[in-house]
């Protein structure tokens, strides 16, 4: 389609590729190769939905051509052909890499191997309640995975699509990287694209709910969420914007383009209303029923597309035509968008077939709604169904509609995880749950934890008036703790943001599996739900109910062998390599940080809509060893104040260093506010300094420690580094000087401990036991730990103690 530009380099160079009469081999580097077989000797050269760049540097390789075999040889492959149609007993590859005790072997459509793939991701969650199928993806225990490509989408290099060429062909991708999880990443993201860089605002908090909202009734929603200091960034509006169980409307009413005037009598103020409140606007569009006659855009839409209008016959959705899908795009949603619509949600649901076999329309959709998306020259965004691999280009990811089950939470995280395995890093959930289910406050309330440490955190209901997801209808408990949390998303968009441009960047995916960067240990493996977030943090979401008598979840984890780490909640201290099982009463869950990490949040504990960037800054350190991160921002992004403050010349990065011999934290900033807060650092260094572009500010500088119940740390308030609010901020340097090798403070667990059992739901004398132990200062840890073993009690009200008690080895007293 004219205008709708799509960057491919599907053609392979020659040197690289092996080919026969019915066969050809490509190699795309030494670890990943191209395998073709076609009956009549014609191969395919077009980009297609997977496999959009096939130009790549060639690699060394062997191919040795006998009469009736062939082979190709790597430093990392070796495969061998006998010239026959693909088959297990004709094509197999054995590899170098050393993942298996007898040597691992793929043989072309041997399933067997399938059982060790690592997973990908699905289509949809529709109704699922619990795991699902999740398919296959470029990562295996045994080292290598295949990918059949053989029936995906083509473009034609001229703006649009096709189809594949009929009759019997092969085509598919083998990777073989071994436990090099992350070589593999790289190399599928330089074949299938990489993900775009999410513009700052869909970081934020969304709200969504499938219900028959009146235009006033949602300004006035997102009014109560902001006094209530509850950010939002995203205003999603289900179908019933548009006429649904209306007399003019012919179909069933999922498909619609014309304002429903009773709930939006005024469309374009609504749009004026949410905008001026820094939110974006995304409008549903199932868009299988084509338009018909009493649609807004009808009369239009029909004189460009020559369509009859004598009878009123409607017309039909096809998105295999050009001229439709040009009509479609700047005819009927561009005039919605220039009333209220920032992005669209394109809920296809209604199959993978068209008019042209293979091509399925949600590839289309997605496809051709990025682009135009970006035609404006901003960060395009849509918000859709996974169509396959490949699909990881085409941001954000809509995963359908999950029962309301603690079943459907438990499976969320490793779904999420997993889903990276193909590429696929920005999963957006209906937090909370769809339908179905029960009311369940507790249930919701950790729904909400996952969902603020998920890719995208999207509130989401049924239009039942039961299951609404404002904080507020929930017990006061669970109110709190989901208003404290969706603060906290917003706070985190400085290190959200800079997590973002990285996975486009360095194809680092936000959440990763935890044996990507552990493959050999098998640790890595058992903790499904468990994952990094980003570089610098590992979440273990809460997925189970707490228990009665204490108050508290478990959840099993391991800790890496990373050095000590530290939970930016509680700031406990845990030394890595480990599993242990984690206890978190409602307003908590895991999030640990390894030593030498730098976590960059907002200062403002009522951020605003919308996460522009901020004009205070909180940075988490944790010592122990060297770390780094640059704080990325975009001008574009600012506030009015921060723009009148900071100079726009680009993507602007801060970067913060921590090394650990010398104990010095340096910070390269761009004017505003700074506060560093050393988790687990209780003590202020008597050697601490503090210097602004080299001058000694020690003595104007505020520092505090915190301890439970705050988050044991000491907290460095840096004065203003400009001093004149008047003048254009400029770069500094702010160095914090702790000493030599300092090291995290050893806890006091005592007074946690005692808030645990003040709040147990057991027996008195049961509580003083457990107390006398914890109290005993004179016996070393062992022996309060088998003290603690013998008591005749569940171990219910005794693991949460131990893992106090146990989290740090240098504690040997509390």
């Amino acid at each position: 389609m004219k205008g709708y530009h799509f960057e491919s380099k599907p053609l392979a160079h020659p040197e690289a590729v092996v080919k026969g009469p019915h066969y050809r081999f490509t190699l795309l580097t030494d670890r990943l190769l191209r395998y073709e077989w076609s009956y009549d000797g014609k191969f395919e050269d077009r980009a297609s939905t997977f496999a959009i760049n096939r130009e790549f540097p060639v690699p060394q390789f062997q191919a040795i051509d006998r009469e009736d075999e062939l082979e190709i040889i790597t430093d990392h492959l070796h495969l061998s052909y006998d010239k026959k149609r693909f088959s297990p007993s004709g094509l197999m590859c054995s590899f170098s890499a050393k993942v298996t005790l007898w040597g691992a072997q793929w043989r072309y459509g041997d399933e067997t191997d399938k059982e060790q793939n690592l997973g990908g991701t699905a289509r949809t969650l529709d109704g699922c309640d619990g795991r699902c199928d999740m398919g296959t993806g470029v990562l295996s225990r045994f080292g290598y995975a295949d990918m059949d490509d053989s029936k995906s989408m083509l473009f034609d290099g001229n703006g649009f699509v096709a189809g594949r060429l009929p009759g019997d062909r092969i085509d598919g991708y083998l990777f073989c990287h071994g436990h090099d999880f992350k070589g593999a990443i790289k190399d599928f993201y330089a074949l299938s694209g990489k993900q775009p860089i999410l513009p700052r605002w869909a970081l934020g908090n969304w709200w969504s709910r499938y219900y028959r909202y009146h235009q006033d009734e949602y300004v006035a929603l997102v009014d109560e969420f902001r006094e209530k200091d509850v950010p939002l960034s995203v205003a999603v509006v289900d179908m019933d914007w548009h006429l649904v169980n209306d007399d003019r409307v012919p179909h069933a009413g999922w498909t619609g383009y014309t304002w429903d005037e009773k709930l939006f009598p005024d469309p374009t103020a609504f749009g004026r209303e949410i905008h001026k409140r820094n939110l974006k606007i995304t409008l549903n569009d199932h868009p299988h029923a084509g338009i018909h006659h009493h649609e807004d855009a009808y009369d239009e839409m029909a004189k460009f597309l020559n369509h009859d209008t004598s009878k009123k016959n409607p017309i039909l959705f096809d998105p295999t035509s050009p001229k439709f899908m040009e009509a479609y795009l700047t005819i009927l949603h561009r005039n919605i968008e220039k009333v209220a619509c920032s992005f669209w949600w394109i809920d296809w649901q209604q199959g993978s077939h068209s008019k042209v076999p293979g091509v399925d329309p949600l590839w289309l959709l997605n496809h051709f709604h990025f682009l135009d998306n970006a035609l404006d020259g901003k960060r395009p965004l849509i918000f859709s169904r996974y169509a396959g691999p490949g699909s990881h280009r085409y941001p954000v990811g809509f995963s359908g509609d999950t029962v309301t089950t603690w079943a459907s939470l438990e499976f969320q995280p490793e779904f999420t995880a997993t889903a990276s395995n193909i590429g696929y890093g920005w999963w957006s959930h209906d937090i909370g749950g769809h339908y179905g289910g029960t009311r369940d406050d507790e249930l919701v309330t950790r729904w909400v934890q996952f969902g603020v440490f998920s890719p995208i955190m999207r509130l989401h209901s049924s239009n039942s008036r039961w299951s609404s997801k404002e904080p507020w209808l929930y017990r006061a408990e669970s109110e709190a703790v989901m208003e404290k949390f969706m603060r906290l998303r917003h706070r985190m968009i400085p290190y959200l943001y800079t997590c973002n441009v990285r996975a486009s960047a360095e194809d680092e995916p936000l959440v990763q599996p935890m044996y990507w960067s552990f493959p050999e240990r098998d640790e890595a493996y058992s903790v499904p739900n468990q994952y990094h977030f980003g570089s610098e943090l590992i979440v273990a979401p809460v997925v189970k109910p707490r228990d009665r008598r204490t108050n508290l979840a478990a959840v099993k984890a391991w800790l890496p062998p990373t050095g000590r780490h530290v939970d930016i909640f509680t700031g406990t201290v845990y030394d890595g390599d480990r599993e242990l099982n984690m206890y978190r009463s409602l307003d908590e869950i895991p999030v640990l940080a390894h030593e030498g990490s730098i976590v960059p949040l907002d200062a403002n504990l009522a951020p605003q809509n919308g996460g522009p960037n901020p004009d205070h800054f909180e940075v988490l350190v944790v010592i122990g060893a060297d770390g780094q991160i640059s704080v990325l921002e975009d001008p574009a992004d600012d506030s009015d104040e921060t723009r009148r403050e900071a100079p726009a010349t680009g993507e602007r990065g801060s970067l913060i260093q921590y090394s650990q011999a010398p104990g010095q934290l340096t910070a390269h900033v761009t004017g505003r506010m700074w506060t560093f807060r050393f988790l687990a650092v209780t003590q202020i260094p008597t050697a601490l300094k503090i210097t602004v572009d080299g001058q000694d500010r020690s003595n104007d500088t505020e520092v505090v420690v915190d301890v439970y119940p705050d988050t044991p740390s000491m907290v460095v308030h840096v004065p203003d580094v400009d001093g004149n609010e008047d003048s254009n901020r400029q770069k500094h340097t702010i160095t914090i000087s702790l000493g030599q090798n300092p090291q995290l403070s050893v806890l006091d667990h005592k007074a946690r401990i005692e808030h645990l059992l003040l709040d147990y739901q057991t027996e008195f004398d049961i509580k003083q036991r457990i107390w006398s132990i914890v109290d005993d200062r004179n016996s070393a840890i062992n022996v309060k730990i088998g003290k603690l073993m013998s008591l005749s009690v569940n171990e219910t009200l005794t693991e949460p103690i131990a893992e106090l008690i146990l989290s740090d080895v240098r504690g040997m007293h509390l």
